[in-house]
Parts: structure tokens; sequence; C-alpha cells
């Protein structure tokens, strides 16, 4: 339960804190399209855990992933590697990871919607 705080804590540092050390374009790209107030916290500790850590996002927080977009989902993740906290990491496998994970979550959310 203690690094489910720990995540908590690094996330809502990432989201309100990351800005001051994130690239300029990436900065933009997350203003412009409002990507930070797109999901809810307990989804963005799914995909960040997902991603960052070995961990599983539901079928709701896929719905919120895929909403949120692509763009701000490739945004966002970029500016996390750009963090100093996340230095450690290898930038490869993150940015496989979070392909991995949208490519899931898209697959998910097609496969659940209707059939025209």
């Amino acid at each position: 339960m203690a690094s489910l705080n720990v995540y908590s804590a690094l996330v809502v540092l990432f989201l309100t804190c990351g800005a001051a050390m994130a690239t300029k374009e990436n900065d933009q790209i997350i203003k412009d399209n409002n990507c930070e107030t797109k999901m809810g916290l307990p989804c963005v500790l799914e995909a960040f855990t997902s991603i960052f850590e070995t961990g599983t996002i539901s079928s709701k927080c896929c719905g919120e992933l895929v909403a949120l977009g692509k763009v701000c989902h490739s945004a966002l993740v970029k500016r996390t590697l750009e963090n100093p906290l996340f230095k450690d990491l290898s930038p490869a496998r993150i940015i496989a990871k979070s392909i991995q994970t949208w490519n899931n979550c898209l697959a998910l959310i097609d496969s659940l919607s209707p059939s025209a």
C-alpha cells in the first residue's frame, strides 16, 4: 500500500510540477489540448502504473485514456520522462510500454463498441 501512496505522490507531482521541467513543445500540446483535465486521478494512476511500473489498466480507464487522445497521451508520457525523478528509467522501454498500453486500450474499446 505504501507504494501506491508513493506513486500517487509522484503522479500528483508530475501533474502539478512537471511543466517547469518539460520541453516547450510538450507543454504547448498539453496546454492547447487541456490534457491534464481529461482523466480522473484513479485512471491517471492506473495508466501511470501500467506504463511506468507493472500493472494493468481497467476497461473504464482504457476508455478515459482513449478519450484523452493519442496526442495528449504521448505528450504526457514524454513530459514525465523529462522529469528528473524518472531519469533512471529506460525511455525506449517506457515508450514501448506506452504504445502497448495505448494499443491494448484502443483494441479493448473497439471490441466493446457496438458494430454498425
